[in-house]
């Protein structure tokens, strides 16, 4: 059996803190992401009723240019504050095209 060297020493307490507060965190974004997708359900809902089209071109280009935007400020890669911004835009937009099939 391979020895472990962390078994032998007590938890690191600086690294347990930090752990912690990515732990709490990433809750935070589950959080926030749900809240997300209730709003843009609700979003979905609303165009299938309205007739209005799932996706918004004009839209989506405004908001990941804002979001690049936000993330240079934030120190942040823009590239991949688009990729992540994309992927959930994806999501919704599926979303609403099954509103849309009913």
């Amino acid at each position: 059996m391979p020895h472990d060297p962390q078994a032998s020493h007590a938890p690191d307490p600086v690294l347990a803190a930090f752990r912690k507060s990515i732990d709490n965190i990433d809750a935070a974004l589950i959080h926030m992401l749900a809240e997300r997708f209730r709003i843009t359900q609700a979003v979905g809902e609303y165009k299938a009723k309205a007739t209005l089209p799932p996706a918004d071109p004009d839209r989506e280009a405004r908001q990941i240019a804002r979001l690049r935007k936000l993330s240079e400020e934030a120190d942040l890669d823009p590239e991949f504050s688009e990729k992540f911004l994309r992927f959930i835009i994806d999501e919704v937009i599926r979303h609403h095209e099954r509103a849309q099939a009913g």
